[in-house]
């Protein structure tokens, strides 16, 4: 069955002492609030509000569980290091486990905190036959960017941040919070990620191609959007910024 996600890889935080906590740790520095349901969706972002890492966090007995980029996993082991100071929290690379993906229901799955129309995600041994293709297929079929790939340097909200899950504005400070909640408190996202066809794309707006599937990921500027040809997820996000 195809359900490995190998272009996935697992980042553990664990304590190393009692009087830690991990959680607090990691609030303070994500956009999202991970004191709240896991998994969830959130980001690094750098001290302007931009894109560095994206990733889902799960909940783990031994901690916390960042479900990122396996390309990017160890320059975000590095980052959150740069953080951690003298604090006794070990951040490592957890090969005993993987990331699965399913279009359908699966036991022990959960739905993808982004979008429930993605599927279903779960952690498990590695294994299995590789699913990257269906997930990239199934992901962009539904305008969804993620990756360094496709959020490149971008601010979070111009992502599509709000409509995918990705933020909290109640949660309290972390990196890159001042800019992302002035844009959100104005409604000044100017520009938005949006998948198109490449036919139809912008290429001094694109940010990927994907020739094998007839699609681009575009940065464009909310006043050129068509909200009738977006997903029905970004609709609402788009018109009212228009």
């Amino acid at each position: 069955m195809e359900t490995h996600l190998t272009t996935r890889a697992l980042i553990r935080l664990s304590p190393l002492d009692e009087s830690e906590d991990v959680a607090a740790f990691l609030q303070g520095l994500v956009t999202n609030d991970t004191a709240g349901p896991l998994p969830c969706y959130a980001a690094l972002l750098s001290a302007q509000g931009k894109h560095l890492f994206d990733f889902l966090v799960w909940a783990d007995p031994a901690g916390l569980l960042l479900d990122c980029e396996a390309a990017l996993a160890d320059d975000l082991v590095k980052r959150l290091s740069m953080y951690r100071l003298r604090r006794k929290i070990a951040i490592a690379r957890e090969a005993a486990l993987a990331v699965h993906w399913s279009v359908d229901a699966h036991p022990g799955a959960v739905p993808d905190p982004r979008l429930a129309d993605l599927g279903y995600r779960w952690l498990a041994a590695p294994g299995g036959e590789p699913a990257d293709a269906a997930w990239l297929a199934h992901r962009l079929s539904l305008g969804v960017s993620e990756g360094r790939g496709e959020l490149g340097d971008i601010l979070w909200l111009e992502t599509n941040a709000v409509e995918l899950n990705g933020v909290s504005f109640t949660k309290g400070c972390y990196v890159g919070q001042e800019n992302t909640a002035r844009m959100n408190w104005r409604q000044k996202v100017n520009r938005r990620l949006v998948v198109v066809p490449l036919a139809a794309s912008d290429e001094a707006r694109r940010v990927a191609a994907y020739p094998a599937l007839g699609l681009a990921v575009d940065h464009l500027r909310v006043e050129t959007l068509d909200p009738a040809a977006l997903p029905t997820w970004q609709r609402a996000g788009v018109t009212r910024e228009a």
